[in-house]
């Protein structure tokens, strides 16, 4: 790893950096030649979904961590077979560059080819997954899975976790974009899926191994889960919804959007049915989506 990656990663450990101070860091200091000043400075924190909560838990510790202990959770990432990638390097994902706030870097495990794999197609939805929502899965998946997409979400409970497992059922392939780092996995109950999606699929985050997923996270994390991707395809959601802002981070970025219509009687698909109204397209079966994205 050459000496600039590595104070690059190394600047994502500090605590309450965000995306616009390394921005600016890196406007006064290209090379981060004084990079171990931030010891002393403690950036403030003006993250781009900032914690809205006075609970404590809520919020990064402000204790500058010492250079040389960075550096030793970096040395420590190869043992454990974590990759990074910074938005310099050749294997970052160019769909991703074009987002706005691209992730500085990727804190990766698993097959790192599939970074190239395309296309791939975002599939989101509701936490409180229906059987209807399910058996949408498992007609539509098949179809996708035999042209080859690729199925990214964000391994939450409900229809993120059921895209991901049909994916691998249908002999898929799938990344999962997580909230937090590696070493902290949520839910819990999916902590069985993320270890297997990291030895055979791809799991990724933009924050450092160690770091504990915080409210705000979450939301942020969605603006990655539809940038690597072509397209967004929601299956179930509220009216207010996590799964809607990642509809509304693909539309931002041009992306295709496409939505499971549901009854009109389902809370669940109050969301999903408005998106249609809104301008996405109506999915009835896997063909709705490969004639947008292939």
């Amino acid at each position: 790893m050459d000496e600039f990656k590595e104070k690059l990663i190394s600047l994502l450990h500090y605590p309450n950096i965000s995306w616009d101070t390394v921005l600016q860091m890196l406007k006064k200091d290209p090379t981060l030649q004084n990079l171990y000043q931030l010891q002393k400075q403690s950036p403030q924190q003006t993250c781009l979904f900032p914690p809205t909560t006075n609970n404590p838990s809520e919020k990064s510790s402000s204790v500058p961590l010492h250079p040389d202990i960075i550096r030793d959770q970096i040395r420590q990432y190869k043992t454990n077979e974590i990759t990074v990638i910074t938005i310099l390097d050749k294997e970052y994902p160019p769909l991703l560059k074009e987002i706005y706030q691209p992730p500085w870097a990727l804190f990766t495990k698993g097959d790192l080819s599939l970074l190239e794999t395309d296309p791939k197609l975002a599939v989101v939805g509701s936490r409180q997954a229906t059987q209807y929502g399910k058996n949408a899965i498992r007609l539509i998946f098949p179809g996708l899975i035999d042209k080859g997409v690729l199925i990214v979400s964000g391994l939450a409970r409900g229809i993120d976790a059921i895209a991901h497992e049909y994916a691998i059922k249908n002999g898929g392939k799938t990344i999962a974009v997580i909230a937090g780092g590696f070493y902290h996995i949520y839910p819990k109950e999916n902590t069985s899926l993320a270890l297997e999606m990291m030895k055979n699929q791809l799991v990724l985050s933009e924050y450092p191994p160690d770091t504990k997923p915080l409210r705000w996270h979450f939301p942020s994390r969605n603006r990655i889960i539809s940038g690597l991707s072509k397209g967004t395809f929601i299956i179930e959601a509220k009216r207010k919804s996590g799964s809607l802002i990642t509809a509304n981070f693909a539309v931002n970025e041009g992306r295709d959007v496409f939505s499971l219509p549901g009854s009109i009687f389902n809370p669940y698909s109050i969301g999903a049915n408005e998106l249609i109204q809104q301008g996405a397209k109506l999915v009835t079966g896997a063909e709705d989506i490969l004639e947008e994205i292939r």
